[in-house]
């Protein structure tokens, strides 16, 4: 399959937006969209590499030349920055939940981990740098990286990356800073991680429904976990 064009990669989650209902807060993006994230499976697996650039705070997984997947990430802030360099994924866990105080047990759904108590995971995602160092991404892009990745996948960080020039301005942005945290009892009970519609390795070339994870009775993550 060759590289998906500019113009393809805006126009999926456009014509996909246009098959759901009416959608609110969370799920949709500063133009009134609903959001989406689309998701490829790769020919080759194991050349899979994750490209997160935190000036645009955008993650992309290529397979070689081959967008599988661009999304909106949420990287550190001041004083507590998302390292940079190169790593590859050392731990994954798609029920992990925080162990320390305060807020011990939020879950932390999809932990891709890349560095020591440095990972990927499910989170709110604000427009400007908010968390302690992990890279939190909407639930459909949690979910769909998680399936993209295996212990070993290389993760390059830098403050830009050749991919931002490409696709960056047509990634769907969102911003999830005044939403209302979802109950505690949602966030504690096991069907808080249940996968959202395609995001299993089988059905990784679906998008997703609205923001808000329509039709599961989930909500986004609460902004006060972890990093």
């Amino acid at each position: 399959m060759r590289i998906l064009s500019r113009l393809a990669f805006v126009a999926i989650p456009v014509a996909l937006s246009m098959l759901t209902g009416c959608q609110t807060g969370g799920g949709l993006t500063s133009r009134g969209r609903a959001y989406h994230v689309v998701a490829y499976k790769p020919h080759d697996p194991s050349s899979v590499r994750v490209k997160l650039s935190t000036g645009t705070q955008t993650v992309y997984v290529m397979e070689g030349e081959r967008l599988l997947m661009a999304a909106q990430a949420n990287v550190g802030r001041g004083g507590a920055a998302t390292p940079t360099g190169h790593f590859s994924i050392i731990n994954k866990d798609k029920t992990r939940r925080r162990v320390s105080e305060p807020d011990a047990g939020y879950p932390m759904a999809y932990w891709c981990e890349f560095a020591p108590a440095y990972g990927f995971h499910e989170g709110f995602v604000w427009s400007t740098p908010r968390t302690h160092g992990c890279v939190r991404l909407h639930r459909e892009a949690a979910a769909r990286l998680y399936a993209l990745v295996r212990i070993g996948t290389p993760v390059d960080i830098a403050s830009s990356v050749p991919e931002d020039q490409k696709y960056a301005k047509d990634v769907m942005r969102i911003d999830q800073s005044r939403d209302p945290d979802p109950p505690r009892s949602l966030m504690m009970s096991p069907s808080w991680f249940k996968d959202p519609p395609g995001a299993r390795k089988g059905q990784l070339a679906y998008a997703g429904r609205d923001g808000r994870g329509a039709g599961t009775g989930r909500a986004a993550l609460s902004q006060r976990h972890c990093r």
